[in-house]
């Protein structure tokens, strides 16, 4: 009994604590090494199903809607009175052109300013023109007309560039139009009327005009 007394005790005379048994684990899952899922052809985290790179927006639509640059000249809120008081709408105005001859200006009004440039837009492709350039993209002779209380004379000026104001510049710019100087004979000061009476002296010399879609 003595013998047994003194196993139990450590060198230093105190009592050795008793070995405690491990609890048994409730879980009855297998153990599984933790790690991150392989990704695989399948898998669609950066890609199509089919594992290659997911493309990008963009295709035909917008190669279509990119062949014509386009250009805000004006757009301004309009009122119309009704009977339960006024109604207001947005009125904008456009003028587009491929820079290669074709260019036209178009208005158009809605409730809403991206619809009324949609419209604009569509008008404007309907009233294209395609003005007869020369070899240096110029015009062949001078052209002048009147749009409402707006004229303009346009003249070839070779080695100057283009030389013009107002919104004639940009319709000049978007036909493609250079070695020319556009001026405006009258005092107004409206955009719109600037374009359109820039477009009527260049219909005097367009090839055709019609719808382009």
């Amino acid at each position: 009994m003595a013998d047994e007394i003194q196993q139990n005790q450590n060198p230093e005379g105190q009592a050795a604590a008793p070995a405690v048994a491990a609890a048994p684990s409730t879980d009855s899952r297998p153990a599984q090494a933790s790690r991150p899922p392989a990704r695989g052809r399948n898998d669609n985290r950066g890609g199509d199903r089919r594992g290659g790179p997911r493309e990008r927006r963009g295709g035909p639509r917008d190669a279509a809607r990119s062949e014509f640059s386009q250009k805000l000249i004006g757009i301004r809120r309009v009122a119309r009175v009704m009977a339960g008081g006024r109604r207001f709408n947005f009125s904008a105005a456009i003028v587009i052109g491929d820079k290669k001859g074709r260019v036209g200006v178009g208005l158009g009004k809605a409730a809403d300013t991206q619809l009324a440039i949609e419209k604009a837009t569509r008008a404007a492709k309907k009233a294209m023109i395609t003005v007869n350039l020369t070899k240096t993209r110029s015009i062949p002779q001078d052209v002048e007309s009147k749009y409402c209380a707006s004229e303009v004379i346009i003249r070839p000026s070779p080695g100057r560039g283009l030389v013009a104001g107002s919104s004639v510049r940009t319709v000049l710019e978007l036909a493609g139009v250079t070695d020319v100087t556009g001026k405006l004979l009258s005092r107004s000061h409206n955009q719109v009327n600037n374009a359109r009476a820039a477009i009527e002296a260049l219909r005097s010399i367009s090839v055709s005009s019609g719808i382009f879609k």
